[in-house]
């Protein structure tokens, strides 16, 4: 362990010295510094864990020196030497953290006492520490980790060498897409089976920027049928796996991205955990709801069957008993009304509000408005003053 004396008085730092049983507390090595400039220094150098410093001082006193360990969040602590005039000054010590404070002249049993303190919370906070340092890193990892295999499943350019971190050493690696259904929160599930993969030396998971429940898995060849006993075990909410593609190479993994996308599209998939029956009108109402805040977005019965697990014949039958129309119809009269409201209060050219509303073409849309409504979106738009709704 390591401690710094900060004061403009080396006769002070002497006496501290002194008196500090520093053997015993397992202080191994002492710096001194003559005011906060100087500290500053010593502080990025050696990076010490317990900090004696006087308050008043040239060129940057205690309290400045207080400040910017707190700007940088630099973990210490920090004891204050103080006078019996410097009240102010202690209380501002106080709200940037001080540890505790040596009233001048140091008594030398009480700075030992201070400063076994000081030792013991440092060491009692240690594992804190670590845990939560350990905890941020990880997290930046696997956030580098996802965003460079992204790239390579996008054809995009990647890092090779964070690629490889990421995934055990195998000769050849199998290639599977993991889905779970819309509404179900799967990022501690994928979280755990992250760690068990690299535990095993099976393979990895990464999250997929384009899909929030999407995720790929690299896994080494063999390996999916005990991955998928494992996924059985530990996964409590359904999910559907895509794959798996061989990968016999890094550098095919945009091929096998492709192929495992067309699969899920095609639902060719294996089931884990089956919604059950019960679940069946919650999950009508849910894709309701989705299609209320998603109808400016290209939307089918197949983007729907996947993301909410049903097959794209039940979703038509379901939705049109609960909507009281086809989907085709629904998205329609959504559509309209949203083109009305801007017909209403925008100035929005029909060209821009038909590519808001997902059409590219003009004259469709004009042409479904018209039937629907019972008059063109120009005739809407010149009528909305007398009131037309």
């Amino acid at each position: 362990m390591r401690i710094l004396l900060v004061d403009d008085e080396a006769n002070v730092r002497d006496v501290i010295r002194y008196f500090g049983q520093w053997e015993q507390l397992g202080i191994e090595e002492i710096s001194e510094a003559a005011n906060g400039e100087e500290a500053k220094a010593l502080i990025a150098l050696e990076q010490p864990e317990i900090l004696i410093t006087d308050i008043k001082m040239p060129k940057m006193n205690g309290i400045q020196l207080l400040e910017w360990l707190s700007e940088i969040e630099y973990s210490c602590k920090v004891i204050i030497l103080t006078g019996y005039d410097d009240y102010v000054y202690m209380r501002k010590a106080i709200n940037f953290g001080a540890y505790d404070y040596l009233m001048k002249p140091v008594n030398p049993e009480e700075l030992n006492v201070i400063l076994e303190g000081a030792v013991q919370t440092w060491n009692n906070e240690r594992e804190a520490r670590r845990d939560k340092q350990s905890g941020i890193h990880d997290e930046v990892r696997r956030e580098r980790w996802s965003r460079n295999v992204n790239a390579a499943c996008d054809g995009r350019p990647y890092d090779r060498d964070i690629l490889t971190e990421s995934i055990p050493y195998a000769e050849n690696y199998e290639f599977t897409l993991i889905y779970f259904y819309q509404s179900h929160m799967p990022e501690s599930y994928i979280k755990r089976l992250s760690e068990e993969l690299i535990e095993l030396d099976f393979g990895n998971v990464f999250s997929l920027q384009t899909e929030r429940h999407l995720y790929v898995m690299i896994s080494a060849a063999g390996k999916l049928q005990a991955i998928e006993r494992w996924i059985a075990k530990l996964v409590d909410i359904p999910v559907r796996l895509t794959g798996a593609f061989p990968v016999r190479s890094l550098e095919e993994l945009a091929f096998a991205y492709e192929e495992a996308k067309q699969a899920m599209q095609a639902n060719q998939f294996r089931m884990i955990h089956q919604l059950s029956p019960q679940d069946d009108s919650r999950r009508i109402q849910d894709i309701v709801t989705f299609v209320n805040s998603h109808f400016t977005e290209e939307i089918s019965l197949d983007l729907l069957a996947r993301r909410f697990f049903f097959s794209r014949e039940h979703i038509s039958r379901r939705f049109k008993q609960e909507a009281g129309m086809t989907l085709s119809d629904y998205l329609n009269q959504l559509r309209v009304e949203q083109a009305k409201k801007w017909l209403r209060e925008t100035e929005d050219k029909m060209f821009a509000i038909s590519v808001k509303l997902g059409y590219q073409d003009e004259k469709y849309f004009s042409k479904l408005f018209k039937r629907m409504v019972g008059m063109t979106p120009m005739e809407y738009r010149d009528g909305k003053a007398g009131g037309t709704s």
